[in-house]
């Protein structure tokens, strides 16, 4: 078992900032690929930023360059640094934890992903 707890979603104008954090407890050590996805109301949950052992990272093209992903993982801790916010960036940000020989056949994937956060809201003000 995998407990997830997201925190840092708000409302920010865009062109804004926000770190988002997910603290992770359980079985960390197994389940250790974390990533963020992001759901918009109507739309399929999209992976944006996934990490394995603070160093092999994936990126949605779409994001590459305002979003980066970071571990620290003595604290069991994923980030996601998002900038230059942008209205269609609003949307239910959840993190996800997974085995990373799952996560490697397709870090982007929904079901690759065994433990789920509740979800932090972002919301862009134009």
């Amino acid at each position: 078992q995998v407990q997830l707890v997201e925190s840092g979603g708000g409302s920010v104008q865009a062109g804004g900032s926000l770190k988002l954090t997910c603290i992770a407890s359980g079985y960390t050590y197994i389940y250790s690929s974390m990533a963020w996805f992001r759901q918009i109301p109507g739309q399929e949950r999209e992976g944006i930023a996934a990490i394995s052992n603070g160093a092999t990272k994936y990126y949605v093209e779409s994001l590459k360059g305002r979003f980066t992903i970071s571990q620290d993982s003595a604290k069991n801790t994923v980030y996601l640094e998002m900038n230059d916010l942008k209205p269609e960036d609003t949307a239910l940000y959840y993190c996800a934890a997974g085995r990373p020989s799952r996560v490697s056949l397709g870090p982007h994937l929904t079901q690759n992903y065994d433990y789920w956060g509740q979800g932090t809201q972002v919301t862009v003000a134009s």
